[in-house]
């Protein structure tokens, strides 16, 4: 065997000593960094699919698939409220209701509100309307501002005319129209609350989105119903009567 040179005999003792467990080291920092890479790239695409998902899934399935995969992630609330919509425009009012309730306090950013009155309408649509009139009344004194408070209250009369208490649910619309002035949009909605009550007819069951459309469709009328009147009522040029006799 041949003989160590002197010049790396220091090497050959560091190595004897301290080198392998350095290399050993070395080994599970570098196992350890990719492994950090591999999460982040995972996290990344994933956080890519939850998003894709949040916006071509429509179908109940399609719907419920996401939420199992991905609603523990950012997009997870958005995913689940979502289903529920889904849920309830099925009639499928207790997983409805459920979800709903799963997501007070853990709704996205800007629709905090939905869940409460989403719950509100579950009961109604499940006719538990001495519950519902609570859940609404209690939303509407919590948040008296919300975006969401005179559909609070218009589902409130309408689960009083539900459980039979007509009077009571007229009293309170006619209440909320005074409320109102010159809100014609808001008016609009109370009004046909109003003439729904009266007549006894149980109103069709809607998600929150959809009574928000409805809502913007009464404004659209409004705006444009304002646009004839505006028309109707602007003078006329007068013409002289050899105008009038040329035509």
């Amino acid at each position: 065997m041949k003989e160590i040179p002197e010049e790396l005999l220091p090497v050959v003792e560091w190595w004897e000593k301290d080198g392998k467990q350095t290399v050993a080291i070395l080994a599970v920092v570098g196992i350890a960094i990719a492994g950090y890479y591999g999460w982040k790239n995972w996290r990344e695409n994933r956080r890519i699919a939850a998003a894709d998902a949040l916006v071509t899934a429509y179908g109940t399935e399609d719907l419920e698939s996401a939420v199992a995969d991905f609603g523990g992630t950012a997009a997870g609330p958005a995913l689940r409220m979502r289903l529920a919509k889904n849920y309830f425009d099925n009639e499928k009012y207790q997983e409805a209701l459920d979800l709903y309730e799963s997501l007070r306090g853990g709704a996205p950013d800007g629709f905090e509100d939905v869940p409460e009155v989403g719950v509100a309408e579950c009961l109604a649509a499940l006719e538990k309307y001495d519950e519902a009139v609570k859940a609404y009344d209690d939303f509407v004194a919590a948040k008296p501002k919300s975006f969401l408070a005179l559909t609070a209250r218009i589902g409130a009369a309408y689960a009083l005319a539900g459980k039979g208490d007509r009077a009571g649910a007229v009293a309170r619309l006619e209440a909320e129209k005074k409320s109102l002035a010159s809100d014609e949009a808001a008016t609009a909605l109370v009004d046909s609350a109003l003439e729904t009550v009266k007549r006894w007819e149980k109103r069709a069951v809607r998600s929150l989105f959809d009574a928000a459309d409805a809502a913007a469709k009464q404004l659209e009328k409004a705006d444009a119903a304002k646009t004839d009147v505006q028309k109707t009522d602007a003078p006329k040029a007068e013409t002289s009567p050899a105008a009038d006799a040329a035509k």
